[in-house]
């Protein structure tokens, strides 16, 4: 038989009647199937064990060993292919027993090829879902969310214990920690070792947006419910349903937002803005903050009740220069991604280099090194990144203040920029808590050559 080709997809035919053989074969040909045939069910427990087929079809009443058997046979065989019994009316019942021990579907004699063919595509379709399906879980399984997390020293040692503690569980946890320490990171790290991890990890940044656009987008809205909008559409909560719902940097929560939001979390119900109808929806929280929540509720910003109901689980990441020892691992590993990204050839850091990096007190934190990098990977040159390369010469260093900044400019730009971080460069949050308008602090961003990508505008 001719080898198979790639792009067509492969029907077996097992029937004793020869004319049933060929006017089968023959049409499915004509539709570009590659086509093999057998008289027998002995023939056809050959033919499977010789190659794959993408599809089967078997008649039931055959001499000798019937389809039935041949079909339950090819279950265990070749799990992945579809088989279509053919039965003649008097078959039917049989037919339904095959339907229950495995067999895709099945057709009954005298058939319209029109309506077999219908039914083969169909089988091939299934087929290829559960193909793609078994690749994604593989896939996700392979990809091990927690070996990203790269830190080997005694705190991100702890931080990974409880992951994985925690990840398998269906608890509620809270992540507390820097503007750029890999808060994200964490929270994806949880979902992917959670019995959730197939059905999807939906983010929602709760600084991002004002507290209309939030509600709307935590809890969809009915057509007409505001202007613009034009038509019903689903919030987070809702497609969270069966996943995770990641709330980051949830301390930006307006009040009534708070009230609304520990009343989704004590029953998983809510209800789409402008409408009327309860809505249920099964999801784990993962929270996430920059911001002291414990003293936001003594201050009376916070509500005590959503704060105990978020922290049950609570997960503390140390900022990166409390693990100076991660961060050679930390810049390698950064330094091959960028180099892949952006097709540069640099192979590692010169000495000087490391020795700053190690040196720098990183108010930025991971997110900052990434930058540092991804700047000198741009204006030095291959194969090794110096230290002249890099944008820290203005930056207070580890030892304390006789190497600090010495001018209330060098003050000054190194404060907008840890702002500007710790508020994950959203430009009016940063402008508020520096109280200065946006027009002054685009000056000042500009003055020191502070702009970057990813700066958020409200």
């Amino acid at each position: 038989m001719a080898e198979r080709a790639a792009d067509r997809p492969s029907l077996l035919i097992v029937d004793d009647e020869e004319i049933v053989r060929e006017s089968l074969g023959g049409w499915f040909q004509d539709e570009g199937y590659e086509v093999g045939s057998c008289a027998s069910a002995r023939e056809g427990l050959i033919r499977i064990q010789e190659r794959a087929w993408d599809v089967c079809l078997v008649d039931i009443k055959m001499p000798g060993m019937d389809g039935l058997e041949l079909q339950r046979r090819f279950v265990e065989i070749a799990p992945d292919m579809p088989v279509i019994v053919m039965t003649a009316y008097a078959s039917v019942e049989t037919a339904v027993s095959a339907l229950k021990s495995g067999a895709f579907d099945y057709i009954v004699k005298p058939f319209d090829p029109e309506d077999l063919a219908r039914l083969v595509a169909k089988a091939l379709e299934v087929r290829r879902l559960k193909h793609e399906n078994r690749v994604l879980r593989e896939r996700i399984e392979d990809e091990a969310p927690i070996e990203r997390i790269v830190g080997d020293g005694p705190e991100m040692a702890r931080v990974k214990e409880l992951i994985r503690t925690v990840g398998p569980t269906d608890s509620t946890v809270l992540i507390e920690g820097e503007s750029g320490t890999g808060k994200e990171l964490v929270a994806r790290a949880i979902h992917g070792l959670s019995p959730r991890r197939y059905m999807p990890l939906v983010i929602v940044n709760c600084g991002a947006l004002p507290e209309a656009l939030l509600e709307a987008e935590l809890f969809g809205h009915e057509k007409g419910a505001f202007t613009g909008a034009h038509q019903r559409r689903k919030g987070k909560i809702e497609i969270a349903d069966g996943g995770t719902l990641f709330l980051d940097e949830v301390g930006e929560i307006p009040a009534k937002m708070q009230v609304d939001l520990l009343r989704v979390l004590e029953d998983r119900s809510f209800t789409r803005v402008g409408g009327n109808k309860t809505l249920q929806s099964d999801f784990r929280v993962v929270a996430a903050t920059n911001r002291p929540l414990e003293e936001m509720v003594e201050a009376g910003i916070f509500r005590r009740d959503l704060y105990y109901r978020l922290n049950v689980v609570r997960l503390a990441l140390p900022p990166l220069r409390a693990r100076r020892s991660d961060i050679p691992q930390l810049a390698e590993a950064l330094r091959e991604r960028l180099a892949h990204s952006m097709n540069k050839k640099f192979t590692g850091f010169a000495p000087e280099a490391m020795e700053t990096l190690v040196g720098h007190s990183w108010p930025g934190n991971v997110r900052e090194l990434e930058n540092a990098i991804e700047r000198a990977m741009v204006v030095g040159t291959p194969p090794l990144i110096r230290a002249r390369d890099l944008p820290l010469g203005a930056a207070p260093r580890a030892e304390g203040p006789a190497g600090g900044p010495k001018s209330l400019a060098d003050m000054e730009r190194i404060h907008l920029q840890r702002v500007l971080e710790e508020t994950g460069w959203n430009i009016s949050r940063a402008a508020r808590e520096l109280d200065i308008d946006r027009t002054t602090l685009y000056a000042k961003i500009r003055r020191y050559g502070l702009e970057r990508q990813g700066m958020i505008e409200e």
